[in-house]
């Protein structure tokens, strides 16, 4: 290694340190960690219980999809607010065996009964957000478990019951309320209270949020556990279950739903063809659509590729503008053509080609931004038009590695916090259809990609990532929670770990700049904020703002040294053998 360059690596890590120091004055920052170490088998995920459980499968001798399958179950009950049973997720999944990649799609689906006026109110507006969202309306079909259940028979080693029996005992015993679950009771006190089952749960009899430290039980969800663990998931799609979510949609007071059993019976998850594209001596993997998150993370990488991002600080406005213009560039393109690929032709390809990355690159000047970006045209796609849908930050993100090496990053998600907030069984059910852009056509009477339709998948943002190397090799698993920021957060710690050479967590502690092409968002409470009159004089309108992000990452050594970390914005961790 040159002076020079260990010169740079020194300053990246100092700045990394700087920049974990500097988050302890925020809100959301509790402590500073170092990263985890292991030789074996490692998870991280988004609450101590739920990391627990995977660590007891793997030391069970459980691979890492096993692994996956019971820290969901346990995030069900204890972080009910941003992911369950209720919702839907996307799974990668690296095997060591043969180095097959499977890209698990278990978004959630709109009833057949949908139309594109579902978000439209009698005079042919769109809802409101929250009318459209709490009750039945905004359900879909979800599809987390028999995407987990499918995942599981290709890849599986320990019986699919044994999965469920952390969740179901910790059901059962009760859990101390954590301050996330308590502050989120809080926030959302008023949209609770206007759903039965969801208030007797999480208020008091007097109608107050559940304090911290309150042990909280949930006999119901055991018992729903307990009927799929026994019954495998058709337990869930065909029996009583489905009965159940069915009913409460159909029968919500106010805003009913279109679901039917038809629809939950009918619902398969997707095994599809991962996204991936080289970044400098790695190559960089991604969920394709009806997720947006794999192709705008590899758009942003493909534009930065011809800036020497190494030789510049991790914390600096230089590095805040690249990565502010790159996401102007992918974001302006996510809308335009990204939505489910069953029914509209998404462009994959040619939106990744190196060609057309380079040449949307060129667009970017160091010296001042480009402010609000267009979409490229990779293909000619005049029938096409942009279409938003509201995409808010309420999921989770796990990694897992097994002691055969296989590797899992999966995002899940309700949407909303506490999803539609009807609940069933001692689960909550999503509100994910809200990520349709309400209006389906525009004013020139196109239809918007991303508008409702029976049967169909909403856009998402969620990213889940596995970076290799040069022959290969696993060497990242990454993603994070946080709506359409969720690219923006996974870009930044990959650039930390493969261009600043960070570990994890100082790359995870970075702060976060986000631009999705408009405002140029920059990290309350941390150095981002001080980068505000540079950027401003760039041409940027800056915003500083709260990003609570949920990153959870595992980096795989030459040597097989597994080192995680959990994102102290909130409040999961890393554990490891």
């Amino acid at each position: 290694m040159t002076h020079s360059r260990l010169f740079a690596v020194i300053g990246h890590l100092a700045a990394g340190i700087a920049a974990a120091f500097l988050l302890l004055g925020s809100a959301h920052a509790r402590d500073v960690r170092a990263p985890v170490t292991a030789q074996t088998q490692m998870v991280a995920a988004a609450n101590p219980h739920a990391a627990e459980a995977g660590r007891e499968i793997l030391r069970a001798g459980g691979s890492a999809v096993d692994a996956a399958v019971a820290m969901q179950m346990v995030l069900t009950l204890v972080e009910p607010q941003s992911s369950g049973i209720g919702g839907g997720a996307f799974l990668l999944h690296w095997s060591a065996q043969d180095g097959a990649l499977d890209a698990w799609d278990g978004r959630e689906k709109a009833p057949e009964a949908a139309t594109p006026d579902l978000f439209l109110d009698d005079q042919g507006q769109p809802l409101k957000f929250f009318d459209a969202l709490v009750g039945g309306r905004a359900v879909g079909v979800p599809g987390a478990l028999a995407m987990l259940a499918a995942a599981h028979e290709r890849q599986g080693n320990l019986p699919w019951a044994d999965l469920f029996q952390p969740a179901i005992r910790l059901a059962r015993s009760g859990f101390e309320v954590s301050q996330r679950l308590h502050d989120a009771i809080v926030a959302g006190r008023d949209l609770i209270a206007s759903r039965t089952a969801a208030a007797t749960y999480f208020l008091d009899a007097t109608g107050d949020p559940l304090p911290v430290g309150h042990v909280l039980r949930n006999a119901a969800l055991a018992d729903t556990l307990s009927q799929i663990a026994e019954k495998g998931p058709r337990a869930f799609y065909e029996g009583e279950i489905a009965r159940k979510i069915v009913a409460a949609v159909q029968g919500d007071v106010g805003n009913p739903g279109r679901l039917e059993m038809s629809d939950m019976a009918a619902y398969r998850p997707v095994l599809r063809e991962a996204v991936c594209a080289p970044y400098r001596a790695h190559r960089v993997c991604g969920m394709p659509p009806p997720t947006s998150g794999g192709i705008a993370v590899l758009q942003m990488l493909g534009v930065l590729q011809r800036f020497d991002l190494a030789a510049l600080d991790p914390v600096s406005a230089e590095t805040a503008h690249l990565i502010a213009e790159a996401g102007r560039l992918a974001f302006a393109d996510r809308n335009l053509y990204v939505a489910d690929p069953d029914y509209v032709e998404v462009p994959v390809d040619a939106l990744l080609d190196r060609g057309y990355l380079a040449r949307r690159s060129a667009l970017i000047s160091v010296d001042a931004s480009m402010g609000k970006a267009t979409a490229g045209r990779p293909l000619d796609r005049a029938d096409l038009v942009p279409g938003a849908g509201f995409d808010v930050p309420s999921t989770s993100h796990l990694v897992a590695v097994d002691a055969d090496g296989n590797v899992v990053s999966m995002t899940t998600s309700v949407e909303f916090r506490f999803g539609s907030h009807l609940m069933v069984g001692g689960f909550l059910l999503n509100n994910q259809l809200t990520d349709f852009s309400f209006r389906p056509l525009d004013a020139d009477g196109r239809v918007v990609a991303n508008a409702v339709q029976p049967g169909k998948r909403p856009r998402s943002s969620m990213s889940p990532t596995i970076a290799f190397d040069e022959a290969g090799k696993p060497v990242l698993a990454v993603g994070s929670p946080g709506g359409s920021r969720i690219p923006g957060y996974t870009l930044r710690a990959l650039l930390g770990v493969l261009d600043w050479d960070l570990d994890p967590q100082a790359a995870l502690d970075l702060p976060h700049v986000v631009n999705r092409n408009g405002a140029t968002d920059l990290e309350a409470g941390t150095a981002a904020e001080a980068l505000a009159p540079a950027l401003e004089s760039k041409g940027h309108e800056v915003r500083v703002v709260e990003m609570t992000s949920g990153l959870h990452a595992i980096a795989i050594g030459t040597d097989g040294t597994l080192t995680g970390a959990a994102d102290r914005r909130r409040e999961g961790v890393a554990l490891g053998d």
